[in-house]
């Protein structure tokens, strides 16, 4: 085989319209989002319940990042701004509190456009067919935060798969593997997972929920391969219960689609250095997408038929990892569609059903079956 390299940068939209937006949770994530949004010239307003997180937000977090506080971003308590209407409204909380917040968000002030931060919920998948019926009562699009369906490599793995690349898909396999003391390093008021959801998957943590990119981004894939939705699941997950925390290290996770197409998942918050990778391969070649090949770019590397191996490297910093997911929104806002948004709600929706299939499986230790007529609810999970 011959290899070949090319080097691109990433797109810019040059956006500048001017929303109003409101960000709940001024942790890690809404920082990154309020320095995105801030970036475009759009009225960002960060709330929390802590003053403590707000004031961390102002002091330490942002100015660490960025090198300097934003004096255009508004800090605020969540009573201060309840009266006030936002086009953009972001939950960036723990993923336990995600349903109760976005259905009071669309039972009082619906915005335009509300993005919850990934995993959309537990497990449990409580109250998700709640918000799915506002949703639509309110005519509110609902996103949620798998932002590398999104970014310049993604968008061009998607336009080879278009062209017909790899020709009919055989297996599709992904992986997050990455040892979480980064995510501590980048929230240094907790002392470990059990100060927070992380340490629990019944809360949304655990490998399963805090890397469920992985899975996200395999359905969204299949998705364009046309194989359809996953409808089965087969799992082992090596869980941590030491009295203290209740969390799966390693999600490993065998799956079917409606099309027949057979591949494999595995998430855990373990592995140093972090990989973050997705392959495709198909009849007449492959492509492979990965996140962070090294510090300053994500990459794919992809052959068709004639086996000449193609390497294209995409120039990034770690916001531009929500840049492309930034400006989706402010198309959305702007009036764009969004029936081919890969970040809707229901593809969050279909990742946390996948996620708690695996945990099924694996206290089972049967497969399950997904039953997308059900609902999003627990009773779409069938032991098989």
């Amino acid at each position: 085989m011959s290899f070949r390299k090319k080097l691109l940068a990433l797109d810019d939209t040059g956006e500048q319209e001017m929303y109003k937006v409101k960000i709940l949770g001024a942790g890690s994530i809404g920082n990154h989002l309020a320095h995105g949004c801030s970036s475009k010239g759009w009225n960002v307003t960060i709330c929390d319940l802590d003053p403590a997180a707000l004031e961390r937000t102002r002091n330490d977090i942002y100015p660490s990042r960025y090198g300097v506080w934003d004096d255009n971003i508004r800090l605020a308590a969540p009573e201060m701004v309840e009266t006030e209407d936002f086009e953009l409204v972001i939950v960036g909380t723990p993923p336990d509190t995600h349903m109760a917040i976005a259905t009071k968000v669309l039972e009082t002030r619906p915005p335009k456009v509300l993005l919850i931060e990934k995993p959309v919920c537990t497990p449990g998948l409580e109250n998700a067919r709640e918000l799915v019926v506002l949703q639509e009562k309110t005519g509110c699009f609902v996103a949620v935060g798998y932002n590398h369906t999104l970014t310049s490599h993604s968008r061009r793995a998607a336009e080879l798969l278009a062209g017909g690349l790899v020709g009919q898909p055989l297996t599709i396999s992904a992986g997050f593997r990455e040892f979480w003391g980064g995510i501590f390093k980048a929230h240094p008021w907790l002392n470990g997972p059990q100060d927070s959801y992380l340490g629990f998957a019944t809360r949304g943590g655990g490998a399963g929920g805090e890397h469920s990119h992985a899975t996200n981004i395999w359905q969204h894939f299949a998705s364009l391969t046309g194989m359809g939705k996953i409808i089965e699941v087969s799992a082992m997950l090596d869980m941590v219960d030491d009295g203290l925390v209740n969390y799966d290290r390693l999600f490993q996770v065998n799956v079917k689609t409606e099309a027949g197409l057979v591949g494999s998942i595995i998430q855990d918050v373990v592995t140093e250095p972090p990989e973050k990778k997705l392959r495709i391969q198909g009849t007449t070649g492959f492509i492979e997408w990965q996140v962070n090949a090294d510090s300053t770019h994500d990459v794919i590397h992809y052959a068709g038929e004639d086996n000449e191996i193609i390497e294209e490297l995409f120039v990034k910093t770690r916001p531009d990892d929500f840049l492309g997911e930034i400006d989706h929104l402010g198309e959305i806002l702007a009036g764009g569609s969004t029936e081919q948004s890969p970040i809707g709600l229901a593809e969050g929706l279909n990742t946390m059903l996948v996620v708690a299939a695996a945990h099924l499986s694996s206290q089972q230790q049967r497969s399950v079956r997904i039953n997308y007529e059900a609902g999003y609810c627990p009773g779409a999970l069938e032991l098989i």
